[in-house]
């Protein structure tokens, strides 16, 4: 199995826009030593030419401008992309498709709270009915397996998460399961197993099932301290109301992730302020330590 980073970041890319923190200001000025990512998304394959895209960034169009198997030369028009598998409704995993419409129709996995939410709040399936049909829905029931044809070696295994519906949903304040998921992606041919959830607030004994049996943990590196947002004076959620569970104290994910010696664990989502970023920092020294690596754009994996 082929797994490409396209994006690493969480919603607002870095160094962000609009952000003056100690990471985006440091980065810009060259005082930290850091790299620029946008906005959070992967793609899979089982050959390297068909390829299925998991969440659909803002940034879609650089990340697939820099990554050649996402372009390839078969016909006048053409892409890589075979289909699109949403863990969420979260307009940082989302806005992408809007960027995709030159490529419609497209085929779309997510449950049917996502697309609930994509059909009334920010109503993406019924806009792009105007590009030839738009998106073609595909049903995702957590707790069942489903396969893409493009990619017939793949099985993906959904499972619900714990997290918070975007701030347009229906029920934004009435959580469902499948508001949030993750994913473990199988190769059929070799038995390797990708464990990935990019947003991630609460791990219970099930879903240490699941991580357990996974080769790759790719997970959830939104922040490094619950109140970073409040510490770094640009928000006033913690990460547990956001939906994310923090790297650091007790029951955090560096925690949660040192039962897995055997594993290889990558964070991703990985919001601005998070001093992980900084490669010289006590921070990523720790993570180091732990041998837990950082995503990058443009960060190759294969199972």
């Amino acid at each position: 199995m082929h797994i490409q980073i396209l994006g690493s970041a969480a919603g607002g890319g870095f160094p962000q826009w609009n952000c003056n923190c100690a990471n985006c200001a440091g980065y810009r000025s060259g005082r930290i030593r850091a790299h620029a990512r946008t906005q959070s998304s992967i793609a899979v394959s089982d050959d390297g030419v068909s390829w299925v895209l998991c969440n659909a960034s803002p940034d879609i169009r650089a990340q697939l401008q820099g990554f050649a198997p996402m372009q390839p030369n078969r016909a006048l028009r053409d892409t890589g992309i075979a289909a699109i598998v949403l863990m969420d409704s979260q307009i940082d995993h989302t806005t992408g498709l809007l960027s995709l419409r030159e490529g419609c129709p497209h085929d779309v996995w997510c449950t049917d709270m996502v697309h609930e939410d994509l059909s009334t709040g920010f109503p993406l399936f019924t806009m792009l009915q105007h590009w030839n049909g738009g998106l073609r829905w595909n049903p995702i029931v957590s707790g069942e397996a489903f396969q893409i044809p493009a990619c017939p070696n793949l099985r993906f295994s959904p499972f619900a998460l714990r997290s918070a519906a975007p701030p347009y949903s229906p029920h934004r304040h009435d959580p469902h399961e499948g508001d949030n998921i993750g994913l473990v992606i199988e190769d059929l041919r070799t038995g390797g197993k990708l464990f990935y959830a990019p947003g991630l607030g609460e791990v219970d004994a099930a879903l240490l099932d699941r991580m357990h049996a996974a080769d790759c943990l790719l997970v959830d590196g939104t922040l490094w301290t619950d109140d970073e947002m409040q510490q770094r004076g640009v928000g006033t959620r913690t990460g547990r109301q956001m939906g994310h569970l923090a790297q650091s104290g007790a029951g955090g994910m560096l925690e949660v992730l040192e039962q897995f010696p055997h594993a290889r664990k990558i964070l991703t989502h990985i919001n601005n302020t998070n001093p992980i970023l900084d490669e010289d920092s006590p921070e990523r020294a720790e993570l180091a330590r732990r041998q837990v690596e950082v995503a990058f754009d443009g960060m190759s994996i294969e199972i």
